[in-house]
């Protein structure tokens, strides 16, 4: 009812944030924290707002507890990507609940997930919630654009607002995936690391006139279809040895076979093969991987251009660095091109479990239907800047999705949207851990 405290009106709370019109970049975020900020105010939190410049401020605010663990972190970011060039059924900032589901940009990524961290702050002041640790909930710009005025500032900048803090949740799991008839959570424990690199081709050049084969434009082709064609090798690293191993113990027979053999680099990739577009996320999480994303040539359509450049967006597993991803595209693209790293964003090669457990046991009584997971994303999110200050992040947006509704292939996409009953879901669950957290 309209009448009840908004943390217990989780879909209006997203339907509100969706409203603002976060596309990033500009960004914009002001008046979407700003709103936020009154909710937390109105109900007797101490906020403070940082920001490089006024108009894109991040939000931070924390529940006090007890003084006997370490402070616990919530946080997400309401920026969101753009939706030019895609076909949505329904405005995607109109915030609309068609048939049982909030449609939106960011529904997925991630303003549900703010709207849930918010909602369970706000009704743990209001129950007068006292956790044996505070309580911090961060508010973030910039996650979509490399976080130069968000988290990265912040970690940057104002590392002190995160003294003592020990572990965090954030994006991106805690949502149901199902494989083989089976229902599971995977819970983010690890994330690849950002590896940019931009690869030169050089040939000659001339009139576009005359026929040239063998330049620079030749030698491109040649590079994207081996990248097309050859995956980086296999390597699996613990947490996604887990990830299989008990997806595993939870498969019926002979469904069984598929994780196991997936765990055998002799098997991996014509498994791989044969899951198809099924199999994208596990390929992901078994290889450092690259895509060509940015290709610079001539700027006249008569020249033909000597020199080629391609940007690749690179993705490297933990414990693994910019100097194995350029061996490794060597094995791949040949030793006759010129590389440069321009980008990377190192993360810690080993995760914190400390947590794992209660956040696994939350899921479990929540949907006994359910497995949970340890979870590798094969993307990378603001986790890689907390982590500097040792903060574990846990992907944790816990959400009981259908089948069909997978947030790693919506999130970006048109028609982005999440079930009100997967955000009742999450709102309760994040509320759970804020009550279970104790000192560990």
């Amino acid at each position: 009812m309209a009448s009840d405290p908004i943390y217990r009106r989780p879909v209006e709370l997203l339907q509100r944030l969706v409203r603002f019109d976060t596309t990033n970049p500009p960004g914009n975020e002001r008046e979407c924290i700003h709103y936020l900020d009154g909710l937390l105010r109105a109900a007797g939190f101490e906020t403070t707002m940082l920001a490089r410049v006024p108009e894109r401020p991040s939000l931070i605010t924390r529940l006090r507890g007890a003084g006997h663990a370490p402070a616990l972190m919530l946080y997400g970011h309401v920026d969101v990507v753009t939706t030019a060039n895609q076909a949505w059924t329904h405005p995607p900032f109109a915030g609309k609940v068609v048939d049982g589901e909030v449609w939106g940009r960011g529904a997925l990524d991630m303003k549900g997930a703010v709207a849930m961290m918010v909602s369970a702050l706000l009704r743990a002041k209001a129950e007068g919630l006292t956790p044996p640790g505070d309580i911090v909930l961060a508010v973030l710009a910039d996650e979509e654009h490399g976080a130069h005025y968000g988290a990265r500032y912040l970690v940057e900048t104002y590392p002190e607002h995160f003294a003592g803090i020990r572990y965090a949740l954030g994006e991106l799991g805690g949502f149901a995936i199902y494989f083989a008839g089976q229902k599971f959570y995977p819970i983010q424990l690890q994330e690849k690391q950002v590896c940019r690199i931009r690869v030169t081709l050089r040939g000659p050049g001339g009139h576009g006139s005359l026929p040239m084969r063998g330049g620079a434009m030749a030698r491109l082709a040649r590079l994207l279809a081996a990248l097309d064609r050859q995956r980086l090798p296999v390597h699996i690293v613990p947490v996604v040895r887990e990830f299989f191993r008990q997806m595993a113990d939870a498969l019926p027979a002979p469904e069984v076979e598929m994780p196991r053999r997936l765990l055998d680099p002799a098997h991996t990739d014509a498994v791989l093969d044969r899951l198809g577009p099924d199999g994208r996320m596990f390929d992901a999480m078994l290889h450092n991987t690259v895509n060509a994303t940015v290709v610079s040539a001539s700027k006249k359509i008569n020249v033909i251009p000597s020199e080629v450049t391609v940007k690749l967006d690179g993705r490297l597993l933990p414990g693994f660095g910019p100097e194995d991803m350029m061996r490794e595209l060597r094995g791949v693209i040949g030793e006759d091109v010129e590389m440069k790293l321009i980008r990377y964003d190192p993360g810690p090669a080993q995760a914190d479990m400390g947590l794992y457990d209660l956040l696994a046991g939350v899921l479990r009584d929540a949907d006994p239907t359910g497995t949970p997971l340890p979870f590798l994303l094969p993307a990378s999110t603001d986790a890689r800047f907390f982590a500097r200050l040792g903060i574990q992040t846990y992907g944790f947006m816990p959400m009981d999705l259908p089948e069909g509704i997978n947030p790693l292939q919506f999130a970006h996409a048109a028609n982005e949207r999440i079930p009100v009953h997967a955000l009742e879901f999450g709102a309760a669950a994040m509320y759970e851990v804020l009550r279970r957290y104790s000192a560990p």
